[in-house]
């Protein structure tokens, strides 16, 4: 039997049954889990050989803030030469642990109009749940114009390591040899 709780005022109060939790949803640890809010069709490949998805532009969503040389009107957004925007895709993933998502450049867009993205690649981790988001810059000539549905970037999906310890030396002598050593920018050959 439970006991009634009296509160300050002296009434009773009748004890309640403990919150029941909902019963928590089974969750892959192997899926890639995809949420897409826009309008567009959900990402996919092109052919069997293709290792990007295409993303598409969703401006339902688009922020003037994010716009640098860029403008946004009648659904529009425009890039002028120099400029850089952060453009949604209306799209949300889950990845699995071992696996990141990159956002590239289309090679189109980039050799026809100098279109690219800028911090490219676009790493997004296993543990990010918010939207996917592209950031494009216009090192071309010419005003550029985005809408809705535009295939702006793709999607690559890698697996990666991390580094669970170093070994540690005092000295960059007690690095291990290699054939090129230190030799950088260059020397390998200019052409």
């Amino acid at each position: 039997m439970k006991p009634d709780i009296e509160p300050i005022d002296g009434s009773l109060i009748e004890p309640q049954d403990p919150i029941k939790k909902e019963t928590e949803k089974e969750i892959d640890p192997f899926a890639v889990y995809l949420c897409n809010k826009s309008e567009n069709d959900d990402p996919e490949y092109a052919d069997p050989g293709a290792s990007g998805m295409d993303l598409r532009a969703d401006l339902s969503r688009t922020n003037t803030d994010l716009l640098f040389n860029a403008t946004f009107a009648n659904n529009v957004l425009t890039l002028y030469p120099g400029g850089r925007a952060l453009i949604f895709t209306g799209l949300f993933i889950a990845l699995p642990l071992g696996l990141e998502a990159q956002v590239r450049p289309r090679s189109g867009l980039a050799l026809k109009h100098g279109i690219t993205v800028l911090n490219s690649p676009g790493t997004i981790d296993s543990s990010y749940r918010g939207e996917i988001g592209v950031i494009l810059v216009n090192q071309g000539t010419r005003a550029f114009d985005v809408r809705t549905g535009d295939r702006i970037a793709q999607l690559v999906i890698v697996p990666y390591a991390k580094v669970l310890q170093f070994a540690k030396v005092n000295d960059v002598s007690e690095l291990p040899p290699s054939e090129r050593m230190g030799d950088g920018f260059g020397s390998t050959g200019v052409k």
